[in-house]
Parts: structure tokens; C-alpha cells; sequence
């Protein structure tokens, strides 16, 4: 009796069963699920942030704009606060002088023959129509006509 049994397997052959996952296909799956969901997850969040690093690119050109620009005030501040700026004003606004100098205005050379100023002319002034009496008030409201004239 030569007969092999086939109900023992062999050595080197594996026995398939068809229509059941085994367990490493099922892990696979789960894994392959569970990267799908935080890429999705991770990408969703980088798109969110596209706005807010405009944002703040927007922001941090503006306050280096400000910091320039406050820069600029602090040097104008300790200007005005020095004696050269006083000095500065006083001579050109203040029209004043040293003790020991003499303040000269330039006066505009008249192309006339008389070197007289001449006044500027009269300028007419507007005279506004008397005030109607309150009768006229009333009669211009109640008819189209112009009051009478007494």
C-alpha cells in the first residue's frame, strides 16, 4: 500500500484558502488606510495655512515699514530738541538776530516811474436786499403774486 494520504501537506506547498484575508492583508489595510487619512489630514492642513503666511508676510513688511518710519521720527524729534534747530527757527521764522548783527529784509524793487506804493483798489461791497416785513412773508406764502407796493 503505496497510498500517500493527502490530508497531511507536504513540505515546500502551501495550502490556499480562497475568499479569507489572512491577517497580514488585513494589517496592510489598516495601515495603508490610517497614512491615507493623516496625508489627507496633513495636506489639508498645509492649505490652511497658505493664508495666514501671506498674512503674516504682510504684516511683517508693515512693521518693518513702521519701525522705519518711526526711525525717521525719533531722528526728526532729537532734531527739533537740539539748539541747531532753534537756532534754525529763530533766525528764518523768528526774523531774530545775535547781539552785534543786523536783521535785513529785502524789500521788492518797484518797476514804476513813482516809487510810491499804491493802495489796492476798493473792493465793492455787497449789499443784501433789505428784509421783507412778515406781511410780505405771509403774502408770498398764501399767493403766487409779489406783494403789493403801498
Amino acid at each position: 500500500m503505496a497510498e500517500k494520504s493527502t490530508s497531511q501537506p507536504q513540505p515546500g506547498k502551501r495550502k490556499r484558502v480562497t475568499g479569507q484575508l489572512s491577517g497580514v492583508q488585513i494589517m496592510f489595510a489598516a495601515i495603508l488606510a490610517i497614512g491615507l487619512i493623516l496625508a489627507f489630514n496633513y495636506s489639508s492642513l498645509i492649505a490652511a495655512t497658505q493664508p495666514l503666511q501671506q498674512l503674516y508676510a504682510q504684516v511683517s513688511d508693515e512693521i518693518d515699514q513702521l519701525k522705519h518710519d518711526q526711525g525717521d521720527l525719533i531722528a526728526e524729534r532729537d532734531y527739533v530738541q537740539s539748539d541747531a534747530y532753534v537756532e534754525s527757527w529763530a533766525r528764518d521764522a523768528g526774523k531774530m538776530v545775535r547781539p552785534g548783527e543786523i536783521l535785513v529784509i529785502p524789500v521788492p524793487v518797484e518797476t514804476s516811474a513813482d516809487a510810491t506804493p499804491t493802495p489796492p483798489p476798493d473792493i465793492p461791497l455787497e449789499t443784501t436786499p433789505p428784509e421783507p416785513e412778515s406781511w410780505e412773508v405771509w403774502w408770498s406764502l398764501f399767493f403766487d403774486s409779489p406783494p403789493p407796493k403801498f
